[in-house]
């Protein structure tokens, strides 16, 4: 019997395009369903009524949302070409990193497009934890492992999403004389084979954000 895969996702969005990656690195054939997040689909509020967000992955009829939790269950259903290492401890550290940065995400977005003493505030936590995945990373070649995994994907959102955003606002906060360890591990991250044939054209993004917080402004 095949398998029936979907994912529901935006073009844009680094949550909907990790878990792309993920599903290309093990080789999974999948249907991939575009949103229009100003006009949700029934079928998006049917599979995530609780968020009403992407991503969505439908296997077999069974809907999983959050793209943590969808990477997980990716790398639980196909065991080849593991996302996660074996060991439980490792398993737990690189689960704790990567929510980790899903977390201070926010802080890094209203960096760039916060107003007023919200962005100064975002601008201290942003800069605080990024000191602390620089000094975390220390020597290591890859975070989280030596081999690409679920840190590695995860970090898309600092090397190419952040990066737009930094570039779009004028903000200077990521950057290899700041942050050297780090800008050189994220460089390592977004170009290799697994992951850089996944990541939108840069312009493409840089042309688009602007348009959409215009919109979301009025």
């Amino acid at each position: 019997m095949a398998e029936e895969v979907k994912l529901f996702g935006f073009w844009s969005s680094p949550f909907s395009r990790r878990v792309e990656i993920a599903l290309k690195m093990k080789g999974v054939k999948y249907e991939y369903i575009e949103e229009d997040l100003t006009n949700k689909s029934p079928l998006l509020l049917k599979y995530n009524p609780v968020h009403k967000k992407i991503p969505v992955l439908v296997h077999n009829g069974n809907p999983i949302v959050e793209s943590l939790v969808i990477i997980e269950y990716i790398d639980e259903t196909w065991k080849h070409n593991p996302i996660l290492p074996q060991h439980p401890y490792d398993r737990a550290l690189v689960r704790f990193w990567a929510k980790f940065i899903d977390e201070k995400w926010p802080a890094l977005r209203n960096s760039t497009f916060g107003k007023g003493k919200e962005r100064e505030v975002a601008i201290g936590e942003a800069c605080e934890h990024l000191k602390t995945l620089e000094n975390e990373l220390g020597d290591k070649k890859f975070f989280g492992g030596e081999d690409i995994g679920l840190v590695h994907i995860v970090a898309n959102i600092l090397g190419i999403w952040f990066g737009v955003y930094q570039e779009i606002s004028g903000l200077e906060l990521l950057t290899e004389e700041k942050f050297p360890k780090l800008c050189k591990w994220i460089h390592e991250c977004v170009n290799h084979t697994a992951i850089k044939e996944d990541i939108p054209p840069r312009d493409k993004l840089i042309e688009f954000y602007p348009a959409r917080l215009r919109a979301a402004s009025k």
